[in-house]
């Protein structure tokens, strides 16, 4: 109870504090990812996370002599981090239920098109029956339509809260079809294959490079974590025997900087490799960053100890 009372406290605060514009932004975002949750519980939710994290950490700083720099920086970046790692997961994988259901959808379109129905009715049809966020979002949009707002206008909106190149691509063709009068009916079927083997390329694709990724995968988290966290356990070593120097400190710290370099620029690849999209490494590279710099930093400070055994 104290918790939730907590959370609501916050929420209103965030509310009062963070300007209204970039709260329905968020909310956007959440939506647009399939996750309904009230964008300033969420936030105050992350907050009172930190809090309690940074408590955690100071403590067993404190208790096993962690850096308490780290601990704190640690705390502040990893709720923050799985958030928008957990939102671009689910916003990827929405896209791929979207882009899959997509050439289904088409061919349905196009045969209630070629028994007489107009496309406002095949649409209201599919609606009815449909599951998943593409359905989700064309009952939405039939509502929208039913309550007088323009078709066009409509149909555009929809495409920008799917967020899917392909169907923006496909419904773009479709409107100006429908303004020139050409045969509706066979281009949705032509682009329904279209997609379909868009679909089955990707597949493919992703299928060919996999050996690619679990080596990039592999060499963030295992490799380059176990190889330079011996430069901790050799600094640990040197002040042993009384010869620690700011030298070996320096490297200790080149070593953790280049493990989060390495991480951040194998997401980069790993995205550019499945979806040739720079950006969507994103989803990899932050909780690629946060495994690789943890195994670092246990085996720099905790593997000398491990060793002694």
């Amino acid at each position: 109870m104290f918790l939730n009372d907590l959370v609501y406290l916050l929420s209103k605060l965030i509310e009062n504090k963070i300007p209204e514009k970039y709260l329905i932004r968020f909310q956007e975002i959440l939506l647009s990812s399939g996750i309904f949750t009230i964008a300033p519980q969420l936030l105050a939710n992350v907050v009172l996370l930190i809090f309690i994290l940074l408590v955690i950490t100071i403590f067993l700083s404190i208790l096993f002599s962690f850096d308490l720099i780290i601990a704190i920086l640690a705390s502040i970046a990893i709720p923050p981090g799985v958030l928008a790692s957990y939102i671009f997961i689910k916003a990827e994988k929405r896209r791929e239920m979207i882009e899959k259901a997509s050439p289904d959808f088409l061919r349905q379109l196009s045969a209630m098109l070629r028994v007489g129905l107009s496309f406002e009715n095949a649409m209201d049809e599919l609606s009815k029956y449909g599951s998943g966020p593409l359905y989700d979002e064309l009952r939405r949009t039939v509502i929208e339509i039913r309550i007088g707002r323009d078709f066009d206008e409509t149909i555009i909106a929809m495409l920008e809260r799917l967020k899917s190149k392909n169907l923006e691509r496909t419904f773009k063709i479709i409107l100006e079809a429908r303004k020139s009068g050409g045969g509706l009916a066979d281009i949705i079927d032509n682009v329904s294959e279209d997609l379909r083997s868009v679909n089955a390329i990707k597949r493919e694709r992703r299928s060919s490079v996999m050996m690619a990724i679990m080596f990039l995968i592999i060499s963030a988290i295992i490799a380059a974590p176990f190889a330079l966290g011996m430069v901790g356990i050799y600094s640990a070593f040197m002040e042993e025997l009384g010869k620690g120097s700011e030298l070996i400190e320096t490297a200790k710290i080149a070593a953790g900087s280049y493990i989060i370099i390495h991480s951040i620029l194998a997401g980069f690849i790993i995205g550019l490799i499945m979806y040739g999209d720079l950006k969507k490494g994103i989803k990899f590279s932050i909780p690629l960053t946060l495994c690789a710099y943890s195994i670092f930093y246990l085996i720099s400070n905790f593997g000398s100890a491990f060793l002694s055994f």
